[in-house]
């Protein structure tokens, strides 16, 4: 366990489950903290800011450091500012969304827009929609925050972005750029912000497709742990496999 300088945990399905905390996550993120090792926090939750999400974690024991926690919001607004700086956005998109984008010094706009850009949007409705189809039809540059097509709460698994995405790619016949794992975008910006080995680094997740993907695309360590949207059942049935399989985080102590 102490190899690792950045243990980069996801949230949803890892840490917790809409309102519950998964204990034994929130058991080794405290091991660690008192080992010295401060865990980064890779989400492709854009709806929320870092500050809502310290305090959700705050709310199951959890302490998190802000410049620790990267959203997928905040990997699309970093991207849209390296290669469309200076453009007009139409977001489809909650409170982590706007932030992010406003932070970057974007302009929002719901007219003629010169990128869309896309994440969880509880609200969306026909006309929201619609209008984001037309904009991407009428040029447009389309980035999508995420395409998870799930994600688990306490009540089980609901659509998540990736579903909308699909809706809105079907419609519009355009494959949008998507920032948020299993792209490693994400983990680039943490490698670079903390000057890390990749051999020092270690993504944690419960969804194959998307955190464990992350990792070896980036090609870190990589451990996936049960009872969220992956089986293990599916994960040993995969072409490249996680550097550890767990059946609960706790078992990292074994």
């Amino acid at each position: 366990m102490d190899k690792y300088k950045a243990v980069c945990f996801d949230l949803d399905g890892t840490v917790y489950r809409g309102k519950e905390v998964i204990p034994e996550a929130a058991e080794l993120i405290s091991t660690l903290r008192k080992m010295g090792t401060v865990p980064y926090y890779v989400t492709n939750n854009s709806s929320m800011t870092t500050g809502q999400l310290k305090a959700k974690l705050s709310s199951f024991g959890i302490q998190a450091e802000e410049d620790h926690i990267m959203t997928s919001a905040i990997a699309a607004a970093a991207y849209c500012k390296e290669h469309f700086d200076g453009a007009s956005v139409m977001m489809i998109g909650e409170e982590g969304l706007r932030a992010a984008l406003l932070e970057q010094g974007f302009t929002l706009t719901d007219r003629n827009p010169d990128i869309v850009v896309m994440g969880i949007d509880r609200e969306a409705n026909y006309a929201k929609l619609a209008e984001a189809c037309l904009a991407i039809r009428a040029g447009a540059a389309f980035i999508a925050t995420n395409g998870d097509k799930a994600f688990p709460t306490e009540r089980g698994l609901v659509p998540g972005n990736g579903s909308f995405v699909k809706l809105m790619e079907f419609a519009t016949d355009v494959v949008p750029v998507i920032v948020g794992k299993p792209e490693p975008h994400m983990l680039h910006f943490i490698q670079k912000a903390g000057g890390f080995k990749k051999d020092e680094m270690v993504m944690i997740g419960d969804n194959y497709e998307t955190d464990i993907e992350a990792g070896l695309r980036f090609g870190i360590d990589t451990i996936h742990v049960e009872g969220g949207v992956t089986s293990r059942e599916i994960v040993l049935k995969a072409a490249k496999q996680p550097t550890y399989l767990f059946s609960k985080l706790t078992d990292w102590n074994k």
